[in-house]
């Protein structure tokens, strides 16, 4: 398996999409309460976007194993 398989799956034209949706600048964390807004949006794009963000944000980084 690759490292960055998850990079692989998702499209590039789908990155800062949901961060363009929220209105939040580059290179700023997007803030808990409007991706959690975003999650109950009537926008069912943007509700997926910050689904995957939150999924997402729940994989950690593990050192590997030698």
């Amino acid at each position: 398996m690759t490292d960055k398989w998850i990079q692989k799956a998702l499209p590039p034209s789908s990155k800062n999409k949901l961060r363009n949706q929220l209105h939040v600048k580059e290179g700023e964390k997007i803030p808990e309460s409007k991706l959690k807004k975003a999650e109950h949006s009537k926008n069912p794009l943007e509700r997926k976007r910050a689904h995957l963000a939150e999924t997402l944000k729940g994989m950690h980084h593990s050192k590997k194993k030698k």
